[in-house]
């Protein structure tokens, strides 16, 4: 498989001089997804924003398809290949569906219009409604929606299942499985559900303190739950099956 992201001994955080992750280091392949796990506040989203190019990065390296972006601007990483849905979801309220897609183009690709409208037909229907009339479930798929219409060869999902109710969940989930199995873009997910994340990669990471404590395929964490609650604690590791 094609190395598509590597991060080499990533440092990071935030313009205070705080730092939330130190030597981080991990590898993607096109096509494919890691899960990203881990108690709340140990760096998942930093790890994520910091991709993205959102935090202030000391030491360590970020690179897509061999390019180094460590140093890029954020607005610039979707024309290099990058979707983000951040967990806010940040869509505008005062434009229609239709516009918050269309402010979002940034490569041409297969991800069009009507091809994020056949996968999420809630929104096609809703495509005049403005983004202050929309569900929360509505919202979410609006952002992922605006994240696929920039053609990215690489989706970061910071907690896309949170507060949605569980038919929301189980569409949300359909979508990025066929994203996964249908296009060649890979995903990281980061998600308090557990269990629902490793059934969507085939790998995963578990960060704690900002470090990386486990890594390794997906299946051994989701078919060992003993490891699992120890890493990230029982309730996020059970969290789904309630």
């Amino acid at each position: 498989m094609t190395e598509l992201l590597r991060v080499e001994g990533l440092t990071a955080g935030y313009e205070d001089g705080t730092v939330v992750i130190e030597g981080i280091s991990l590898s993607l392949g096109e096509g494919s997804t890691l899960a990203l796990l881990g108690r709340n506040g140990v760096g998942k989203t930093t790890l994520l924003a910091s991709i993205m190019g959102l935090t202030k990065i000391p030491d360590g390296r970020v690179t897509l398809q061999g390019r180094d972006i460590t140093r890029r601007e954020t607005h610039t990483r979707a024309f290099d290949g990058i979707g983000y849905v951040p967990q806010e979801r940040e869509i505008f309220p005062s434009l229609t569906v239709e516009e918050n897609l269309a402010v979002a183009r940034a490569r041409k690709g297969a991800w069009t219009l009507e091809a994020v409208y056949e996968l999420f037909p809630r929104l096609a229907e809703r495509r005049r409604n403005y983004g202050n009339q929309l569900s929360g479930g509505e919202q979410q798929m609006l952002a992922v929606g605006r994240a696929l219409i920039s053609n990215p060869v690489l989706l970061l999902l910071d907690e896309p299942f949170e507060g949605l109710a569980p038919v929301i969940v189980d569409q949300l989930a359909a979508a990025f499985d066929r994203i996964r199995n249908e296009t060649g873009i890979a995903t990281i997910l980061v998600e308090h559900h557990a269990e629902i994340a490793l059934s969507l990669a085939e790998q995963a990471i578990v960060l704690d303190r900002g470090q990386i404590v486990w890594a390794g395929d997906s299946a051994t964490l989701l078919h060992d739950r003993a490891m699992l609650a120890s890493l990230i604690g029982i309730d996020d590791a059970v969290a789904h099956e309630a």
